[in-house]
C-alpha cells in the first residue's frame, strides 16, 4: 500500500532536513531489531544508521526483514563506543522509557520533532536508542543534550526498540512536511566531540583548582554539561572557553613548579 507523504518544497534547492538525521543503536542485542529499524528508516526516509557494538549479523539477515535496503546497509557504520558514534553531531538526543530527574526530558514527541528539525539547520542530529533490556544508562545519557520520553501506558511502558525508532521518525517526517525554509545559522555549531573536549579541558582546570576535593565530580559536571547545552554556544565560543580553561591549567601548573 503506497500512501507515502512526500516532503515537498517549491524550492528545488532546499535541503531535506531528514538527510541530517542519523539513527544510533547502542549495543543492539537482536538481529530482528536491527532489521526492523532498517525497515522503519526506509519507510520514513532516513538513511543514516550507526551501530555501537551490535550483535553479529549478516546483510542477508537484514535484507530478509527489510527488502531493498542494500543502500542503507552499505552506508551503515560500526563504532566501538557511543562517543565516537556521535562525535560529528551538533545535537544529540537520547531516548528513555523512564523519567529522569537529572536530565532535560521532553515527553512531547511532536514538540521535540520541531526542535530536532531546527537543529538540522546547524548540522548532524543524532537519535540514540539504547539496548533492548536496559535502555540508555547514565553514562550514555550524559552525552545527550535532550532525552525523549515516549508516553505509554505505565502498566506496560517499555516499547520494542524498532517501535520506538519508528514512532520518533514518524513524528520527524510529519513535522518536516511543509517545514518553512531554514534560516542561515549565524555561526557553525560545535560537534559533540568538540563539546567533549571543552568539558575535559574544564575538568582538568577545575581539578588543578581542587574544585572536586570535597565534591562528587559527577554532579557538578552534569550541571556544567547541561548549562553548555542550554547556551547553544557556537564553535568559536566553544573554542574560546576551551582556551580559557587551558590557560587556567597552564598558569596554575607554572605557579606550582
Amino acid at each position: 500500500m503506497d500512501c507515502a507523504i512526500p516532503i515537498d518544497s517549491t524550492d528545488s534547492n532546499r535541503p531535506d532536513p531528514l538527510a541530517q538525521i542519523v539513527v544510533v543503536l547502542h549495543r543492539p542485542q537482536a538481529v530482528v531489531n536491527i532489521g526492523a529499524t532498517v525497515r522503519a528508516m526506509k519507510n520514513m526516509g532516513v538513511g543514516q544508521l550507526r551501530l555501537v557494538q551490535p550483535v553479529a549479523y549478516t546483510p542477508d539477515q537484514i535484507s530478509a526483514l527489510a527488502h531493498r535496503s542494500a543502500d542503507l546497509l552499505h552506508g551503515t557504520h560500526h563504532y566501538p563506543d557511543l562517543a565516537s558514534a556521535i562525535g560529528d553531531a551538533v545535537y544529540v538526543v537520547g531516548t528513555s522509557a523512564r523519567q529522569h530527574r537529572d536530565y532535560p526530558v521532553q515527553p512531547d514527541l511532536r514538540r521535540a520533532a520541531h526542535t530536532l528539525l531546527q537543529a538540522t539547520q546547524r548540522g548532524t542530529v543524532a537519535l540514540v536508542f539504547g539496548t533492548e533490556d536496559n535502555g540508555l544508562q547514565r553514562a550514555e545519557l550524559d552525552l545527550c543534550q535532550q532525552v525523549l520520553h515516549i508516553p505509554t501506558d505505565p502498566a506496560y511502558a517499555s516499547l520494542n526498540l524498532a517501535q520506538a525508532v519508528l514512532l520518533v521518525l514518524y513524528e520527524l517526517r510529519m513535522a518536516a512536511v511543509g517545514m518553512p525554509a531554514p534560516a542561515v545559522p549565524a555561526a557553525p555549531a560545535p560537534t559533540a566531540a568538540e563539546l567533549a573536549d571543552l568539558e575535559q579541558a574544564w575538568v582538568t582546570a577545575l581539578t588543578e583548582l581542587d574544585f572536586f576535593e570535597t565534591r562528587n565530580p559527577a554532579i557538578p559536571l552534569r550541571r556544567l554539561r547541561r548549562l553548555l547545552h542550554r547556551a547553544q554556544a557556537d564553535r568559536r565560543e566553544v573554542a574560546m572557553l576551551r582556551a580559557i580553561a587551558h590557560r587556567i591549567t597552564r598558569r596554575l601548573r607554572e605557579r606550582g613548579q
